[in-house]
């Protein structure tokens, strides 16, 4: 594959995965993350299983998601999106996903109120 073929199915896969996700399948996430996954969000626990735990418990679980923007290259998946939790303030936030084998294996993020 050419790292335009790796780029255009690493943003797919997210694609499709960030879709169910925001449709309510928290599961898809099994999917898409490897079990050595990292994450650099401070107060969110490294591995697949505890990351999951942990968002599956999180108000992100049953928040609605809006997507904004998605840039891909052979590495890296980024995405924009538009955050509005069942309560509390609405965020603006964007996720950096690091894929190896079409896997995510590393995440970090930035959020911030998002402003009327």
């Amino acid at each position: 594959m050419t790292d335009i073929d790796v780029a255009a199915e690493n943003k797919r896969r997210f694609l499709d995965a960030f879709g169910r996700f925001a449709a309510g399948d928290t599961d898809v996430l099994f999917e898409i993350i490897r079990e050595d996954f990292v994450t650099h969000s401070p107060g969110a626990p490294s591995g697949r299983d505890a990351w999951i735990e942990f968002i599956k418990n999180s108000p992100l679980a049953t928040a609605r998601l809006e997507l904004q923007h998605v840039v891909a290259d052979p590495e890296f998946v980024v995405a924009h999106y538009h955050l509005f939790p069942v309560e509390g303030t609405p965020e603006a936030v964007v996720d950096i996903w690091r894929f190896e084998d079409f896997m995510i294996v590393e995440h970090w993020d930035v959020s911030r109120p998002l402003e009327p």
